[in-house]
């Protein structure tokens, strides 16, 4: 036998010169075959190495068992978390999950969505990419609905579509943030924001200046730059902020990657944290306890989404014919540490 391919029923066949009929019910464990033949027939089958072809059965039984799960990054704790979630909830039923990066990138995502309806992919978790908020182009989601395949928004969600989907309340943990700032005694607040057009962006930017306006404070434009969501996009944009001829003395961070950024610049000036300049950001990553000092930040519960999500997919395929989408939204919570506790 050529040891250099896979073996197949059509081998084991030929060893015990029988059909290859014979040898699938002996490896069903199918009655209908002699119980000698069937532990012979096993039997041999492991000491080759026989391995079931997994594609060619979901064929027969029109299941895959595969899910897709599309995320612009893999970097962050957040979206590791979430994908920890969905693993732990969905791999002890049998289910396999694809991860695919989208980088940010439209045609990307595109493309991963189309492959994997191409190959029978029973649901997709999603988490939208910036370039298919900006580019306004949604054709590929479209078509996910109307092969009727599942598809549940994880994080990021565009709302005009009718599909089940599991967030965070990303506005109310904003809110949040800034009222603890103003409430230390910070008035001059700037908000290093992500990219706009991002659901988590818009939602953490309404809050942040929600809560300046219950305060009677200033939303004041040149104190509000975009970042890429990374450390490095934090440090030209604080640079900016502390070289102002009035710079603000605190600076809430679109999350913990952008308020470590700025962390760095503010040291690199000769500032203290949190006596000249408090900080904040958001996602509560592990890193985020272990900076110098440690970051004031809010929490996002990852893998509760990833679990959630996965109870909103189950619910799906499960369910009745009156089955309705369902939206729901986790709470965040504000973790007070040394970057904005002034002595």
């Amino acid at each position: 036998m050529n040891s250099s391919r896979p073996v197949t029923i059509k081998d084991i066949a030929r060893r015990f010169r029988c059909s290859p009929s014979t040898v699938s019910r002996a490896l069903n464990d199918h009655p209908a075959i002699n119980e000698d033949t069937r532990k012979n027939i096993q039997e041999y089958a492991r000491e080759v190495g026989y391995q079931r072809n997994e594609v060619s059965l979901s064929l027969l039984n029109k299941k895959t068992a595969s899910l897709g799960v599309v995320v612009p990054t893999i970097s962050n704790y957040y979206e590791t978390a979430v994908i920890e979630g969905l693993h732990t909830a969905l791999q002890p039923i049998g289910y396999t999950l694809n991860i695919c990066v989208t980088n940010e990138n439209y045609a990307l995502e595109k493309e991963y969505l189309a492959k994997l309806l191409s190959n029978r992919t029973e649901g997709i978790f999603l988490s939208v990419s910036h370039e298919t908020y900006n580019s306004g182009y949604y054709e590929h989601l479209e078509s996910v609905i109307q092969r009727k395949t599942p598809l549940i928004f994880i994080d990021r969600e565009y709302e005009d579509f009718e599909t089940s989907r599991a967030t965070v309340d990303d506005y109310h943990g904003a809110f949040a943030a800034v009222e603890h700032l103003i409430n230390i005694g910070y008035r001059h607040i700037a908000h290093l924001k992500g990219p706009n057009g991002l659901t988590v962006s818009e939602q953490r930017f309404k809050g942040y200046a929600d809560c300046l306006k219950k305060y009677d404070m200033a939303v004041r434009e040149e104190f509000i730059i975009n970042t890429n969501f990374n450390v490095e996009s934090a440090i030209l944009p604080t640079k900016r902020l502390l070289e102002m001829a009035t710079p603000p003395d605190a600076i809430f961070g679109v999350n913990d990657q952008v308020a470590i950024g700025a962390m760095r610049v503010v040291k690199a000036k000769g500032l203290r944290i949190p006596q000249d300049v408090g900080l904040i950001g958001f996602d509560n990553s592990p890193i985020s306890a272990y900076t110098f000092p440690s970051l004031t930040t809010v929490n996002r519960p990852g893998r509760k989404i990833g679990m959630e999500a996965a109870r909103l997919f189950l619910n799906q395929v499960n369910g009745a014919e009156d089955f309705k989408h369902e939206s729901t939204v986790l709470p965040s919570e504000l973790i007070i540490r040394e970057s904005t506790l002034r002595i």
